[in-house]
């Protein structure tokens, strides 16, 4: 059967980077959003450990992310998955395989803030190598990991004929890079208009057979964090997008069909605003939580290493008791009896009880309860 093309959105050749924008228009969107954005910053910032936040978050963003395209999973998925890499590297997951490629968005976004940081520049190669780690297993390790498109691909709606939106042609996408790729590391135009300006495109483009929207996202985070939007490349979009998933998809679908790069600009930056506002309330909510438990936990344990115990607990909220018990900076008589105190007190919920050499896995639910989507 043909693909039906009759109402499809074809790739606007040769109006990319828009010669003009109506700054007027854009302009109350980009004060907003540059302001919200320098909230968040400052409050990561002032927290005496932004790790207690930035743990949740980070599973939050792959879990949205992937969820957006298909790929579904939960954070305690997430969580126990990270807990069981940690315990052993080496060993195979028995979770879905959905579990591990949500993990490998997080994995690969890892990978890319710590090369950009070693100096690698934002670029089609970078894009390539995030691609090929994203895709590395499961359904996406079939669609050609780290290889841009070599046949013509389309956007259409899951299980249709119907394509609503054909991306630019293979023969014209090295050409298309280098332009998109020109205006990332342009630094005469403001990052926040500079990111929204390319991740439309990006997504136009559609460089690859399969994972565009992911990489397209996290090239939102590492452009932010390289354009000094953000001091670290801890600001994530996706919560934003899937919740308003429809007019996001009409917004970029706009740009093509009727130039509308304005509206899209103003839309990003509404989005970026209300994120980074989410992300404030999110990070105030999880710090109140702390601040309680702190005090429960040291009422309860009566040691000196009850703090210890719980900051351990806020980055690793799903956790093998073996390594707790091992790795928290916590004497090991000390850590079992903290355990054992927690499971009593139902602050602790058995993920997996103890079976042979294999230890027991447990969730502190105080903080899972806060985080899930």
């Amino acid at each position: 059967m043909e693909l039906d093309l009759s109402s499809a959105i074809h790739y606007h050749d040769g109006c990319f980077p828009p010669p003009s924008l109506d700054y007027k228009r854009i302009m109350p969107a980009l004060l907003g959003a540059n302001a919200a954005l320098a909230r968040y910053d400052q409050l990561l910032t002032a927290m005496h450990s932004n790790e207690l936040f930035l743990a949740p978050l980070r599973g939050q963003e792959a879990v949205v992310s992937s969820r957006m395209e298909g790929t579904i999973s939960t954070m305690d998925e997430i969580m126990q998955l990270e807990a069981e890499h940690e315990e052993s590297p080496d060993t195979a997951s028995a979770l879905r395989s959905e579990v591990v490629e949500t993990a490998l968005y997080q994995r690969a976004l890892n990978t890319a803030r710590q090369q950009v940081a070693d100096g690698r520049a934002l670029s089609p190669s970078l894009i390539r190598s995030m691609h090929q780690q994203l895709l590395s297993f499961g359904r996406g390790a079939s669609k050609s990991p780290g290889m841009f498109k070599t046949e013509q691909n389309y956007i259409g709606e899951y299980g249709r004929r119907s394509v609503r939106f054909v991306p630019i042609a293979p023969e014209h996408l090295a050409g298309g890079l280098d332009t998109l790729f020109d205006l990332v590391n342009d630094n005469n135009m403001p990052i926040l208009l500079r990111t929204a300006l390319a991740h439309a495109e990006f997504e136009a483009l559609h460089p690859f057979q399969d994972g565009n929207g992911r990489v397209g996202r996290m090239l939102v985070t590492l452009m932010l964090w390289t354009g000094g939007a953000i001091s670290a490349p801890h600001f994530y979009i996706s919560r934003y997008f899937e919740d308003h998933k429809a007019d996001y998809l009409g917004a970029l679908r706009e740009v093509s069909a009727s130039n509308a790069w304005d509206a899209w600009c103003v839309f990003f930056l509404t989005a970026v605003k209300s994120q980074a506002i989410h992300n404030i309330e999110t990070a105030e909510t999880i710090r109140a939580r702390y601040e309680e438990m702190k005090q429960r936990f040291t009422d309860l344990l009566a040691s000196k290493h009850a703090v210890t115990a719980l900051d351990y607990l806020f980055t690793r909220p799903v956790f093998y008791n073996s390594h707790f018990t091992q790795k928290a900076g916590i004497p090991k008589p000390t850590a079992t009896r903290f355990t054992r105190i927690l499971l009593q007190e139902r602050l602790l919920e058995t993920v997996r009880k103890p079976a042979g050499r294999q230890s027991a896995i447990y969730r502190f639910e105080p903080l899972m309860e806060l985080v899930r989507v």
